[in-house]
């Protein structure tokens, strides 16, 4: 076991001496089966999930036959994406516990609710999206490396997190616009190591997909053949003319 999976089961069993013992979105109890994933049945069973019929490549709902505003400039590199739910009301509670609130065992619930999504099959080998230092450090750990070994938990995949990594920090890219997210993360990423054939980039949130474009990109770039993502919400669009 690497130190950062030791630091994080410590964490975890912390986590565990520390929980309220009742749900962090709604403050109900926690059945005794919950507690590892610190959001109760019902909150979850709340969590809007997206709608068929949707993009055979990102999985944005609408219709197809109209074409697809979500991917249509995405690099050939990023094959299939799926989402779980949308990125709303107590979904967005928890991303939010998840990424900002140290958490951690949040990814639990997350993960549980992504099982389910397509490019989850057999063989996938689960890629999180890697986090710039200072924000790891602020943190103290990536909550799409913690989610992607919850996913590989429940799916029964294997997660390496080791076969990408950053190598410029970036800005935050929650108030940039959509062609700024495309740049601020140009470049930024780079693959290591020898890549099996199929791969899933794990992420929580989806918004242009500009970061999982990019990461596919330098996996592709060292010669990945398949590579799709799954992330566990999706940012709803922005109404023409807001940004």
């Amino acid at each position: 076991m690497g130190i950062w999976a030791e630091v994080r089961a410590l964490a975890v069993e912390v986590e565990r001496l520390l929980l309220p013992g009742e749900c962090m979105l709604c403050k109900s109890p926690l059945a005794g089966r919950e507690w590892d994933t610190l959001a109760c049945a019902l909150c979850r069973a709340r969590w809007r999930r997206l709608p068929p019929p949707f993009c055979d490549r990102c999985g944005q709902p609408g219709l197809p036959d109209l074409g697809c505003r979500f991917c249509a400039e995405w690099a050939p590199a990023l094959g299939r994406v799926r989402s779980a739910v949308w990125l709303e009301g107590s979904a967005r509670e928890a991303v939010h516990h998840f990424k900002y609130g140290g958490w951690s065992g949040m990814g639990r619930a997350l993960a549980e609710t992504m099982r389910a999504l397509e490019p989850l099959g057999p063989g996938a080998v689960l890629v999180p999206i890697p986090l710039g230092a200072s924000r790891r450090r602020s943190r103290g750990y990536n909550q799409a490396e913690v989610l992607a070994e919850a996913l590989g938990r429940v799916a029964g995949l294997a997660a390496r997190p080791d076969l990408l990594r950053r190598v410029r920090e970036t800005r935050s890219q929650i108030a940039l616009a959509p062609s700024a997210r495309v740049a601020n993360v140009h470049s930024a990423f780079m693959a290591a190591g020898t890549l099996p054939d199929r791969l899933v980039l794990v992420d929580d949130v989806c918004t242009t997909g500009a970061t999982l474009v990019a990461a596919a990109e330098a996996l592709a770039a060292a010669g990945a053949v398949r590579v799709e993502a799954v992330t566990f919400a999706r940012a709803p669009l922005p109404v023409p003319g807001s940004m």
